[in-house]
């Protein structure tokens, strides 16, 4: 294999990783059906072995969700259907469960997969540092030079804000 190769498809995951991380109860996390998906195991298996080895996973290493964030991900596409669960609760891991999940998991994918998720949360975390330090900076720019600049400041202000989701209606509606 070709390192252009290799290295085509570790972006790849990397972006395949990258959508399947969430924000639920402040922390980032990844669904078990993702997970097991990456590993190449059934979601049924992943979630046995972590049964096997609960003293592993404390709360803060994997929680599962209650009804209403379950049914925010399946608002939000993360998960298909409430049928595709087949009646089990939601494990979502953090990043720390994630890494505990490789020595559970012991197979050479598992290990490489973790690697990357890994690598992938280093480079969250660092867009993320970025992001704080691009603001500051801009904040003290804006403190430097007069009003005048005050509309080029607040429109970078605003590219850097996340954006804001609008919930579009359902049904038919008419113009008044």
């Amino acid at each position: 294999m070709t390192t252009k190769k290799i290295s085509k498809n570790v972006v790849l995951l990397e972006n395949i990783i990258q959508n399947k991380i969430y924000l639920v109860r402040d922390k980032k996390v990844m669904l078990d059906k993702d997970l097991a998906q990456l590993y190449g195991v059934k979601p049924f298996r992943l979630r046995e072995q972590v049964k096997r080895n609960t003293k592993r996973f404390p709360p803060d290493f994997m929680f599962q969700l209650n009804e209403k964030e379950t049914n925010e991900m399946v608002s939000q596409n993360a998960i298909p259907s409430h049928k595709v669960l087949g009646g089990h609760a939601v494990t979502v891991f953090t990043e720390h469960g994630i890494l505990m999940l490789s020595s559970v998991l012991n197979s050479e994918r598992a290990i490489e997969v973790n690697i990357q998720i890994m690598r992938t949360f280093v480079k969250l975390r660092e867009m993320m540092q970025t992001h704080k330090d691009l603001k500051r900076k801009i904040e003290s720019m804006e403190k430097k030079y007069d009003h005048q600049f005050r509309i080029v400041f607040d429109a970078i202000k605003k590219l850097l804000e996340p954006p804001t989701k609008t919930k579009k209606s359902i049904g038919f509606h008419t113009d008044n």
